[in-house]
């Protein structure tokens, strides 16, 4: 069961930082949950580097590990650009 909730919650995450970052319209469902899952272990990644709690993977679903995974998301997205497109919107 919690792999259906990481790929609801991260096509939701992912779809979110794509409308953010406009890139929503060059992606599908499936870019999103990708995104918003790795997006999510960066995030964490970062929060864990910085100090910033963010909660275990066991700990469930929180505002802040959800604010986490987004920033993450949107980092991930900022990322790819900069790769693709040689600047981040």
């Amino acid at each position: 069961m919690s792999i259906i909730i990481w790929l609801i919650v991260g096509g939701i995450i992912g779809w979110i930082a794509s409308m953010i970052m406009k890139t929503d319209a060059q992606q599908g469902i499936f870019l999103n949950i990708v995104v918003g899952i790795i997006g999510a272990f960066l995030g964490g990644w970062l929060a864990g580097l910085m100090g910033i709690g963010g909660g275990d993977i066991n700990d469930g679903i929180s505002i802040p590990s959800i604010l986490i995974s987004l920033v993450g998301a949107i980092v991930l997205l900022a990322i790819v650009n900069l790769f693709r497109r040689g600047r981040v919107r």
